[in-house]
């Protein structure tokens, strides 16, 4: 009887196989082929690959189905179905007679999604599904690889789940700062992975093994899950194409991994193998780590930012229509840019997570829930805590939330836990468990304790450990309930001493029906925190109540030499501009993403007689540059990028209106391509949209791009620069040629290049005039040489 996933995982170590897109290419595959083509053109040179693989020591075999999704196959004249078929066909013929397993092998879709791209989330996961419904009957299990898109591998693994019961091994990409293309944490794609259910996660492609370290340690804190590397075996020589790490070199470097306690290894872009085989026999000789758990404790997240409940974090409690008039006409107006903003304003204030409550009778609140999660993900990387009553509410924004959400809340009642607590666990969410049940509020501290345990017990019986169960003891308003303050005290105290949980409470109830309120909500709050409070439920936009907080870190020891709080209060910090809360500025919206609020005030100003090309040069251009600047330094990531881009764009588009008939004045032409060969342009389009909205005229060629159409479009438009794009290492050598053209031909312009799979070294050896880690430095590079 065949082994099972399950079963190789009780293994010391498990072996995946090596490249397979380099190894094709070794057998004749030609630049703009397809790996997916191969499995009908060549299917020999494909089923022999697979086998010197197993022969090499893999336990697990990927199928030759990494791109065969019907974006990638739109036009190769076949579907997804009968290309997975075909693949996994081969593969498992070459698994007949071993012991080794068969993968569905899942890559990304090439596309960039929402709110940074076009495509929805829930047409990748249909992308996804039609996948895995075609390849499930034919799989041992599926590997989800080389996503650098939480949202889109969080797409894939709802996919495979949901549609098969095959284990499934999800890895990432990352760049050597530590997070992927889009800005995604180590920590965040641990945490959400093993969340949705994954059976083991780790990283493949991009880097080798050696610049991989403290990537993978990261991912061994924040979860207990087998740990997958998968590495490259560097980047290949421009002049000999071999690449720059050997097997040798490879296999010595995973020693160290064997100390982390990595339980499954393989290889990426350039591994043959040879590297398998060495790994295999340098495996047997090390014996392994045994972990010994994860130590994140408590944790939630978004996909670039990663809150530890270490010490008391602040939730913000205004996007909530309960008493304010505003929220609630924004509800009905369908205004999401006046949530956004009130989401802004506790970032700024210093909440560390947002509530999100949009329930109104009138309104269809799954609707906003799912449209307001979209957005909110958009402009902020704070986690969010989803505030409804309804089941249904809460599944539709964990399905579309990116990342591990909390869930505001079960309570006591069994009937609400047995709704509630099977979609927390299928989407790796944390829990508020507030201490009431079917006959209301315990008056005692004790019935209180008594609740949480069972809420506690019954999370358990789902899988739901309790660091990720918090508990509202609940406070009730003081001037009818004097004596209650205490009991929601000792509470408190009781629930972290006997149980080590995590507390949660609502801070502003204590004060209704009262005279200056924030007098007695900032002195209940500090007495909740120092009897163990770890998540104050508040408006971080008052001063007394976020400072308590701030304060009370100082004071605890959690804030070493009180830098945070020095940060937030010390006089550095009130020199800061801040944006005046009834006021958004066209800089500020641009900066934000906020692109209706941009284009309003845009048109405002042009309507009062401001001149549009001091709009654009004084206003537009400086914010745009504010916001690379944070994207250079990690304060914004990828998708907020994006929507600032595309923000301005939106007071572009009102300019234009304005300025029918009018000529607009360029500042200079550039031909942009992704080379022949690579179908990948999401980098190559979020460059586009940058430098057109900085005022350039960008001449755009697609992908898959031959080396002579760049050097004819360069001669016909007469640029003086061009940007050429690879994401793939099997296709570097057709940017090589590319650019080796472009000189031969006696063409006067520069050469920039990006994608994740180069380096400044590299993009020096191949004659490029810079090398552009990010879209900003194309942009400041196109500065240089056009103006």
């Amino acid at each position: 009887m065949a082994i099972t996933v399950e079963e190789l995982l009780k293994r010391d170590h498990v072996m995946l196989d090596g490249g397979f897109g380099t190894e094709l290419q070794k057998r004749g595959m030609k630049p703009g082929e397809t790996s997916e083509m191969m499995n009908f053109v060549r299917e020999d040179d494909v089923y022999a690959i697979h086998r010197s693989y197993i022969e090499a020591g893999a336990d697990i075999i990927n199928a030759n189905t990494f791109g065969a999704n019907r974006l990638k196959l739109a036009k190769s004249g076949h579907t997804t179905e009968e290309s997975v078929r075909k693949a996994l066909s081969i593969a498992r013929r070459a698994a007949e007679g071993t012991d080794a397993l068969v993968s569905l092998d899942i890559g990304p879709t090439g596309q960039l999604l929402e709110p940074a791209g076009t495509l929805s989330f829930e047409e990748a996961y249909d992308i996804f599904r039609e996948i895995v419904e075609a390849g499930k009957d034919q799989a041992d299990l599926i590997c989800i690889e080389t996503m650098t898109d939480l949202y889109e591998i969080k797409a894939a693994m709802l996919a495979a789940k949901e549609c098969s019961d095959l284990p499934v091994f999800a890895f990432m990409s990352f760049e050597k700062n530590g997070r992927t293309f889009t800005g995604c944490l180590p920590s965040a794609m641990a945490l959400t992975l093993t969340g949705l259910g994954a059976d083991a996660v780790g990283v493949n492609c991009s880097l080798a093994p050696d610049e991989l370290y403290d990537i993978v340690r990261e991912i061994t804190e924040y979860t207990d899950l087998p740990v997958i590397v998968k590495a490259n075996a560097g980047l290949p020589d421009p002049a000999t194409g071999a690449y720059s790490v050997p097997a040798e070199q490879y296999v010595s470097d995973c020693i160290r991994y064997t100390e982390m306690g990595v339980k499954i290894y393989g290889g990426c872009c350039g591994t043959t193998p040879e590297y398998i085989s060495g790994l295999k026999e340098m495996l047997a000789s090390h014996a392994p780590v045994v972990r010994g758990g994860s130590k994140k404790g408590a944790c939630v997240c978004s996909y670039s930012r990663t809150v530890r409940i270490n010490e008391p974090k602040i939730i913000g409690e205004r996007i909530n229509p309960t008493g304010k008039k505003l929220f609630k006409e924004a509800l009905r107006n369908n205004d999401i840019n006046y949530i956004l903003n009130q989401a802004l304003e506790q970032v700024a204030a210093g909440a560390d997570i947002l509530d999100v409550n949009v329930g109104l009778p009138e309104i269809d609140e799954k609707d906003m829930m799912v449209r307001v999660v979209k957005a909110l993900q958009g402009i902020t990387d704070l986690p969010l805590q989803i505030d409804s009553t309804k089941p249904e509410v809460i599944e539709a924004a964990l399905r579309v939330y990116n990342g591990k959400a909390i869930v505001n809340s079960v309570n006591g009642e069994n009937a609400v836990m047995e709704r509630i607590l099977p979609i927390v666990k299928k989407y790796g969410a944390s829990v508020v468990g507030l201490t009431l049940d079917e006959n209301g509020i315990p008056p005692l501290a004790e019935q209180r304790v008594a609740i949480a345990e069972r809420i506690m017990n019954k999370a358990a019986e789902y899988g739901i450990p309790k660091e990720d169960v918090f508990i509202d003891c609940l406070t009730l308003t003081v001037s009818t309930e004097q004596k209650a303050v205490c009991e929601t005290l000792n509470a408190v105290r009781a629930v972290k001493e006997r149980f080590g949980m995590k507390t949660v409470l609502g801070v502003s109830n204590i004060s209704f029906g009262l005279p200056t309120r924030e007098l007695i909500n900032s002195t209940f709050l500090s007495m909740a925190l120092e009897c163990g409070l770890d998540l104050p439920i508040i408006n971080p936009n008052i001063t007394a109540m976020s400072g308590a907080v701030f304060a009370y870190r100082v004071l605890a020891a959690h804030d070493e030499n009180a830098m945070a709080f020095i940060e937030r209060f010390g006089a550095e910090a009130a020199k800061k501009p801040t944006v005046p809360k009834a006021e958004v500025t066209l800089a500020y919206a641009i900066e934000k993403g906020l692109d209706k609020d941009a284009e309003q005030l845009t048109k405002q100003k042009l309507s009062a007689g401001a001149d549009a090309m001091d709009i654009i040069n004084n206003e537009l251009i400086p914010a745009l540059d504010r916001a690379g600047d944070d994207f250079g330094k990690n304060r914004i990531f990828l998708p907020q990028l994006i929507l600032s881009a595309n923000a301005a764009q939106a007071c572009f588009g009102a300019i234009k209106e304005a300025m029918a008939g009018e000529k607009r004045i360029s500042k200079g032409k550039i031909v942009l391509a992704t080379v022949k060969g690579d179908i990948h342009d999401i980098g190559k389009n979020i460059v586009k949209t940058l430098l057109e909205n900085y005022g350039y005229t960008v001449i755009d060629l697609g992908k898959d791009v031959p080396e002579q159409k760049v050097v004819d479009a360069a001669i016909e438009h007469d640029v003086k620069l061009v940007g050429l794009s690879a994401l793939m290492t099997t296709t570097l050598g057709a940017m090589e040629r590319t650019i080796k053209l472009l000189r031969e031909s006696g063409h006067d312009c520069k050469v920039v290049v990006g994608g994740a799979v180069l380096t400044k070294e590299y993009a020096d050896a191949i004659g490029a005039d810079c090398y552009a880690k990010d879209a900003k430095d194309t942009v400041d590079f196109a500065k240089k040489i056009l103006g």
